[in-house]
């Protein structure tokens, strides 16, 4: 009886633990080319525009992660290009809520 009940509360423990480590823990984005992702990525391009002045568009979202905090949290790395057709490496991290349908650009660097 004694190693039934050590077994049941390791058990929990372990369980306890890693559902702590998937909330807030950043995670891959599994599926880069999702639509959703991509999204995001406009999301974050088109808000940078309107703080920056800088025109950019997407050429492709190239690796990812997300943390669940309240919504999601996407960090991005992606390329994207301006006005002379040159392309750079961005990190844009956005904040989407879609069940109160908001979200918000909170950073925004080029990648050297």
């Amino acid at each position: 009886m004694k190693s039934v009940v050590i077994f049941f509360l390791l058990s929990l423990s372990v369980s306890v633990f890693s559902d702590a480590a998937r909330t807030g823990g950043w995670t891959p984005i599994k599926d880069i080319k999702d639509p959703y992702v991509k999204e995001i990525a406009e999301f974050a391009l088109t808000e940078h525009g309107k703080q920056s002045g800088e025109k950019l568009s997407l050429v492709e979202v190239i690796s990812g992660q997300s943390q669940v905090v309240a919504g999601t949290n996407y960090l991005l790395v992606l390329t994207a290009k301006d006005g002379s057709a040159a392309t750079k490496k961005y990190e844009a991290q956005v904040w989407d809520k879609p069940f109160a349908h908001s979200r918000s650009l909170t950073s925004f660097k080029p990648v050297a």
